[in-house]
């Protein structure tokens, strides 16, 4: 807390009070806000959480809106020489519903219908106003053809490939620039057939940075709904420079070993809704991201606005819900609610590192349930990997309000571990109601370089959260 005597402006208010004047009580109550607001700011570290709002949330509900838009015009990959065997090409098929569909942007909007049946296909582009509906039994399986996944461009606030240096292997379903898509059905199924480009993974002879399974890029208004989506390459959903984006009652399958299959990752973009989701597979199940290093920063797109919520699932090598560690565009004003982890690595984990400056703040977690999750609770630094060798090593990030209630964890393995950074601490978390069961005797808290309060925490936390709650701590 800032000493009164070092406040220019409070010695001014001192040296006029003791003048007789008629201002003489509205100077007090000015000395008094200024004080209160010293001790607000200095000493405690936290700032009032923003109001948020989310895209389509129904008024007076807990749910976002995922209403299907009525097309004027609907019709069937079958009429644009689709075969859905499992083994005919309909990459050429596609590609020709979209070019039909696209004439319909301004007339009303498309929908194109995959029937029941195993549609083969490469990578094809959507277009605007358009609702891509697989029907009960419907597949759509990626090409097992890498000359069907074209190499496109890096992302700009990642300055290259995420796996390997230039372009990127395109997603199987991708699009740009678009305006009122919906990927939806009834419950149909889109298989990524990731075991190809894993193995190229592991086997260390990937050329080019895998694709998503669905990226849409610098696009508004996008709903995912009520389909299974499995084996990904990469990225499930890869949502990037959105805005009202609704991705809900979605099964997101991968084999639990299999490399960086991360569920939902938000990446640059700003009011989100993520619900009702299961998620299994090799990496996080949602994880919020905004760009690399000083590409991400250069670009300065943040993510904001994002609700995670009644998520469900398991990852044995990654967190439930990741923020980072690719954050240098900034991220504030992510709220994760009602979340159940199970069998997972970690809880809930912020990750970051120096090089990535940007910011991480006004993170509300809360009603969260996990099971035999190894550490609850993580923040960590060090991730250690960089775009080139153009990173700036005192780009630090800047991590405050981190807001964690009515968390339950059963047969952790270890303590929660909240590691900041020398000269980028963490600050301002507040933990209330956070009860940690089955945890080993000897299991410590491990804290270095973050700030803040508990309360009702249980085990006892470390005492860089010290158990004060005489402030503000909403």
């Amino acid at each position: 807390m800032m000493d009164v005597n070092e406040n220019p402006i409070i010695n001014k208010l001192i040296a006029t009070l003791k003048k007789p004047s008629w201002a003489f009580p509205l100077l007090l109550i000015t000395l008094f806000f200024i004080l209160t607001y010293q001790f607000a700011s200095d000493q405690s570290g936290f700032f009032l959480k923003q109001p948020v709002s989310y895209p389509g949330l129904v008024s007076g509900s807990d749910t976002c809106d995922g209403s299907l838009p009525v097309r004027a015009v609907k019709m069937s990959i079958v009429e644009f020489g689709g075969v859905g065997d499992g083994v005919t090409s309909n990459t050429a098929a596609f590609t020709a519903a979209m070019m039909k569909l696209k004439g319909f942007e301004d007339k009303g909007g498309a929908q194109l219908i995959v029937p029941r049946g195993k549609w083969v296909t490469g990578s094809f582009n959507l277009t605007s106003n358009l609702t891509l509906f697989l029907e009960q039994g419907a597949v759509i399986m990626g090409s097992e053809d890498p000359k069907e996944w074209p190499i496109i461009e890096p992302l700009p606030s990642y300055g290259r490939g995420r796996e390997r240096l230039g372009g990127r292997h395109i997603s199987l379903i991708h699009g740009d620039g678009l305006t009122n898509v919906v990927i939806t059905g009834q419950n149909g199924t889109i298989d990524g057939r990731g075991k190809m480009w894993w193995d190229l993974w592991w086997n260390r002879t990937l050329e080019h940075t895998r694709g998503h399974l669905l990226e849409i890029m610098n696009s508004k208004n996008i709903l995912i709904s009520n389909l299974t989506f499995r084996n990904s390459p990469f990225w499930t959903i890869h949502p990037v420079y959105c805005s009202n984006v609704v991705i809900k009652d979605m099964t997101i399958l991968a084999p639990l070993n299999a490399p960086n299959t991360d569920g939902i990752d938000p990446d640059s973009c700003t009011n989100v809704c993520i619900e009702d989701c299961y998620i299994e597979s090799g990496d996080d199940l949602v994880a919020v991201k905004s760009g690399w290093d000083q590409y991400g920063t250069s670009m300065a797109r943040p993510s904001s606005n994002i609700i995670i919520r009644r998520v469900s699932g398991t990852t044995p090598t990654c967190s439930g819900v990741g923020i980072g560690s690719e954050m240098s565009g900034g991220i504030s004003n992510i709220r994760v609610e009602n979340v159940h982890i199970r069998n997972s690595a970690a809880g809930v984990r912020i990750k970051t590192d120096k090089g990535r400056g940007g910011y991480i703040e006004n993170i509300t977690i809360t009603n969260i349930t996990m099971e035999k999750v190894k550490v609850p609770l993580r923040f960590s630094r060090g991730a250690d990997d960089h775009p080139d060798n153009g990173w700036d090593p005192n780009a630090l990030p800047k991590i405050k309000g981190i807001f964690i209630s009515n968390v339950v964890s059963y047969n952790s393995r270890k303590a929660p571990m909240l590691l900041g950074m020398d000269g980028a601490p963490f600050e301002g978390i507040c933990m209330k109601n956070v009860s940690l069961f089955g945890l080993p005797s000897t299991a410590r808290w491990n804290c270095e370089h973050i700030s803040g309060f508990a309360n009702g925490v249980l085990p006892e936390p470390c005492s860089l959260l010290q158990r004060n709650t005489s402030v503000a701590c909403v």
